[in-house]
C-alpha cells in the first residue's frame, strides 16, 4: 500500500544580497517547495477518515448497550473494529508517505494494512457461518453458539492476522531487492500471491455458505406455507427480499476486493501505478459499506443508534424478532 508517489518535497538554499551600508556579504536562507500531492492518496485517506468515523460509531454503540452481547454482535464489533484500524492505517499510511517517509515507517504502516484488512475479511466470514449455522441449527443455535466460544474464535483470528502483518516487519519485504517487490511495497510478490489465494478461497467458501443459506431459507418458506397456507405469499415475499439482500451482499463483496486480488496475482511493481491505485480504492471501500450491511441495518443497532442520537425511538419503527425464514 506504500507505493504511492514518492514525497517530492526538498529543502533548497538561495542566496540573498544585504548590504549593511559598508560591505555586502552572501546570507543563505532556506526556502520550501510546495509538496507535490498524489490525488490517489488523497482519496485514500478520505476514505480511511469515513471508514474511521462509521465503525467508531458502531463501537461505541455495541460498547454502551449492554443489551447488545450475542455472539452475533460480538462478530459485528470485532470487524468494526478490524475497519477502524484500516481506516486508521490508510490515514497512518498518508502521513508516513508526506511526512515521515522512512522505511521502517513503510513496513509499519503495510504490516498495520494487511492485519486489518485481513481481519475484516475473516471477520465477514465468521458472520456468514454464523448466519449460516444460525438457518441450520435454528433448534439448537441460541444453546450451542455461546459468548465464549465466540470469542476463542475471534482469537484465533486475530492471532492469524496479526502475524500476517507483522510478516512485513520481520524480514519478508522487498527493501533489499526492488525485484521482488508487488504492487503494494514493501510487500514481496510472494507475500501478496499468499493473501490473494487466500482471499480467492474465502470468497468461494462465502459463495457455498451463501448458496446453502438460500436453499435453508426456501425450505423453511416452504415448511411455514405448508402448515400456514394464508401466510404463504408473505413468507415467500419475505424469502425472495432475504435471498436478494444476499446476493447484494455477496456481489458487493466481489466487486470490492476480486479485483485487486486477481490483478495483484499477475502485476508487480513494474505495472503502472494507476492500476493498482484503481483496483485498491474499491477493495478499502469494503469498510465503508461493512458498517451499513452488518450494522446498521441490524434492528437492535438501529434502536441503539435512534436512541443514543435523539433520545426516542420512531413510532413507526418496529422490532420484529429474528425467525429461521430470515437470511
Amino acid at each position: 500500500m506504500s507505493n504511492q508517489l514518492q514525497n517530492t518535497s526538498s529543502l533548497n538554499s538561495v542566496t540573498w544580497n544585504f548590504q549593511d551600508g559598508r560591505n555586502s556579504s552572501p546570507v543563505r536562507t532556506p526556502e520550501l517547495r510546495p509538496v507535490s500531492v498524489n490525488p490517489w492518496d488523497i482519496a485514500l485517506c478520505v476514505t480511511g477518515t469515513l471508514i474511521s468515523c462509521e465503525n467508531a460509531i458502531v463501537i461505541a454503540i455495541l460498547f454502551y448497550t449492554p443489551t447488545l452481547r450475542a455472539p452475533m454482535f460480538v462478530l459485528i464489533g470485532s470487524l468494526a473494529f478490524a475497519d477502524l484500524l484500516a481506516g486508521l492505517g490508510l490515514i497512518l499510511n498518508f502521513i508516513f508517505t508526506y511526512m515521515l517517509n522512512t522505511e521502517f515507517a513503510s513496513l509499519i504502516s503495510a504490516g498495520l494494512l494487511i492485519a486489518a484488512f485481513s481481519a475484516s475479511v475473516f471477520n465477514i466470514l465468521a458472520i456468514t457461518v454464523d448466519r449460516y449455522l444460525s438457518l441450520y441449527n435454528a433448534l439448537t443455535y441460541h444453546t450451542e453458539r455461546t459468548v465464549t466460544f465466540t470469542y476463542v474464535i475471534l482469537v484465533l483470528i486475530w492471532l492469524v492476522c496479526i502475524v500476517l502483518g507483522l510478516l512485513p516487519v520481520l524480514g519478508w519485504n522487498c527493501l533489499e531487492d526492488e525485484s521482488t517487490c508487488s504492487i503494494c511495497r514493501p510487500v514481496t510478490k510472494n507475500n501478496v500471491a499468499v493473501l490473494a489465494v487466500a482471499f480467492l478461497f474465502i470468497f468461494a467458501l462465502m459463495m457455498q455458505l451463501y448458496l446453502q443459506i438460500c436453499k435453508i431459507a426456501f425450505r423453511h418458506a416452504q415448511q411455514i406455507a405448508v402448515q400456514h397456507q394464508f401466510m404463504a405469499t408473505s413468507h415467500a415475499s419475505s424469502t425472495t427480499k432475504g435471498v436478494s439482500t444476499l446476493s447484494i451482499i455477496l456481489g458487493t463483496f466481489a466487486l470490492c476486493w476480486v479485483p485487486v486480488a486477481m490483478y495483484s496475482l499477475v502485476a508487480d511493481s513494474t505495472y503502472p501505478m494507476v492500476y493498482t491505485y484503481a483496483t485498491v480504492l474499491p477493495a478499502t471501500c469494503s469498510s465503508v459499506i461493512n458498517p451499513i450491511i452488518y450494522a446498521f441495518r441490524n434492528p437492535d443497532i438501529q434502536k441503539s443508534l435512534w436512541l443514543a442520537c435523539c433520545g426516542c425511538v420512531p413510532s413507526n419503527f418496529s422490532l420484529r424478532p429474528r425467525t429461521s425464514s430470515d437470511v
